[in-house]
């Protein structure tokens, strides 16, 4: 079973970047999509980024589309966000999730994002 922890969440004023990063530990990510979902105060978690784990697709939710980028080092087991002209609406804990397709089936236990106005 594969084992995620995020890192790089903080506080971050509005149109500033920050980069996530999902370190995996007892099992390679290399046969796993990756996905990065997050949950805002009083709201479901949502889909944000997933990539496959062939390398050769990424899908991103059409809010943050053009602003955050997925990615991944399989030698360092570690998948990142690049979150770019951050918004106050992008606050929110952002969870790392190992995925079979779109499904996700190893959680992380998330990094909070703040961005103020």
């Amino acid at each position: 079973q594969v084992q995620l922890i995020e890192s790089g969440g903080g506080l971050v004023q509005a149109g500033g970047s920050l980069r996530l990063s999902c370190a995996a530990s007892g099992r390679t990510i290399s046969t796993y999509s990756m996905g990065w979902f997050r949950q805002a105060p009083g709201k479901e978690r949502e889909f944000v980024a997933r990539d496959t784990w062939s390398g050769g697709s990424t899908y991103y939710a059409d809010s943050v589309k053009g602003r955050f980028t997925i990615s991944r080092d399989n030698a360092k087991n570690t998948v990142y966000l690049q979150m770019n002209s951050l918004k106050p609406e992008d606050t929110a804990v952002y969870y790392c999730a190992a995925t079979v397709g779109s499904s996700p089936k190893v959680w992380g236990q998330g990094t909070q994002v703040t961005v103020s106005s």
